[in-house]
């Protein structure tokens, strides 16, 4: 015999059904199962999340998820038909029996009262304006770095994570990467002595992406909707599935990339917040093409503790530093300690190799990310904050300190100038030119609002 509540839930899923079939084939959903069939609800039992932007490292997070205990991914969100693809098939590699839902308007599946939690891994301009409308559908969010496309997204971020009071976390893994929080310790614990400057750094060696001809919205992909909040620009050939990463339009180079990763392990091992000033040289030198962020970024970090942290990113130069293509180092009064993988070297001050700490697994240039072995303790510290209450390894309050630190390096690179900074907010001092590029213009009716 059907209970209230068993009732109450059938016209629920009948009334997310309807709204559903008035979508239409552009931004319909695909696949086997019902919208709003996953067990969620009570903290104690699975949490059931929907995926947002599925071509490369949110295709990783999906099958990350699927293999996660106590997780199921309920919804695959891509503008992209074969990117909707390649999430289902991660789900499938990931052991997870139930087949989710293909949506390609991720807004479509915030009515599902089943659903826990968004997963953002779509282009960089969505990711701040997508969470929090997440966060004002009541879920919680995973939001790939960099959180926001520039600083007032971060801030607007920041304050719907307090206002609607929902766990948000950002996919800086490496908080929870085992021998790198064992690393950060020592440096705070004073193993290299008083520690007072850390480097950044990320080689690669990208090729040119030319320059883009106007060309017809390849066929299954939704380019209105991908550029979502972004004002319009015309579809040019050279622009998806990865190089938007190099216009300010959509991305923000490669420092918030790959840079937020590793300056965000410098601030956590220095224990410091906002600069006082930063200063950011470079430029694109490696090709004459479309490319707007620079390949070779060199910028600098003064902090009033009296700590500095320089970042160095050459996308198209892999030359190693420190014999790795992607870390950080910490030098103090006694030594250095260098963070590369899920692993770290300590040296006294002559550069004799004092600890060596490694596991198999080493950073791979690899743009989905680095596994779910290496993942894992990240989304399962996610998943526990929801359930369990446990503290999060990267709440976005802190989380996007490291971001913002990053926007000022491209601030700073973009405006020629030194920067000075409030040290309790990040704002720019004395500089409104720098400040009108603490946040975007918007296509009207696509404001992000708290």
């Amino acid at each position: 015999m059907m209970d209230n509540n068993d009732m109450d839930n059938k016209i629920e899923r009948r009334e997310f059904l309807k709204k559903i079939s008035t979508i239409g084939v552009g931004v319909g959903l695909v696949g086997a199962n019902a919208p709003g069939v996953f067990a969620g609800g009570s903290p104690n039992e699975t949490i059931v999340v929907g995926v947002m932007g599925t071509n490369s490292r949110g295709a990783a997070l999906a099958r990350g998820f699927a293999q996660l205990p106590e997780a199921e991914v309920a919804y695959i969100c891509d503008v992209d038909d074969q990117a909707i693809k390649k999430g289902m098939e991660a789900v499938r590699e990931g052991g997870q029996k139930r087949e989710p839902r293909g949506v390609k308007d991720f807004r479509r599946i915030l009515d599902d009262k089943n659903l826990d939690a968004l997963v953002i891994a779509a282009p960089d301009h969505w990711h701040a304006p997508a969470a929090i409308l997440a966060l004002k559908a009541g879920k919680h969010v995973y939001v790939e770095k960099p959180c926001s496309h520039n600083p007032r997204e971060g801030e607007l971020l920041v304050e719907a994570t307090q206002k609607y009071g929902k766990v948000v976390q950002m996919g800086n893994q490496r908080r929870s990467w085992s021998n790198v929080v064992r690393g950060i310790r020592e440096v705070k614990e004073g193993a290299i002595g008083e520690a007072y400057f850390a480097r950044a750094w990320y080689a690669n060696t990208r090729g040119s992406i030319g320059h883009g001809k106007k060309a017809p919205v390849p066929s299954g992909l939704d380019y209105e909707l991908w550029q979502g909040p972004a004002p319009r620009r015309e579809y040019k050939d050279n622009l998806i599935h990865y190089n938007w990463h190099w216009f300010w339009h959509w991305g923000t180079g490669e420092i918030l990339n790959n840079g937020t990763h590793f300056i965000d392990l410098c601030r956590w091992g220095l224990e410091v917040d906002y600069p006082e000033q930063v200063s950011s040289n470079g430029g694109r030198y490696a090709y004459q093409d479309d490319w707007e962020t620079p390949d070779t970024q060199i910028t600098s970090y003064d902090f009033r503790e009296g700590k500095t942290i320089s970042w160095e990113g050459r996308s198209c130069n892999g030359q190693p530093i420190e014999g790795h293509s992607v870390g950080a180092s910490f030098h103090g009064t006694e030594g250095s300690l260098v963070i590369h993988g899920n692993g770290y070297s300590r040296f006294d001050k002559n550069g004799n190799e004092l600890e060596k700490v490694t596991l198999d697994s080493e950073d791979a240039l690899d743009t989905s990310g680095p596994g779910f072995d290496l993942d894992a303790d990240h989304l399962a510290n996610f998943r526990d904050a929801i359930r369990k209450g446990t503290t999060l390894n990267s709440p976005i309050e802190d989380g996007n300190i490291s971001v913002v630190l990053c926007q000022l390096g491209n601030i700073a690179h973009r405006t020629g100038r030194v920067l000075n900074c409030d040290v309790e907010t990040g704002r720019i001092l004395g500089d409104k030119e720098a400040m009108k590029l603490w946040g975007r213009e918007y296509e009207p009716g696509w404001e992000p609002t708290v």
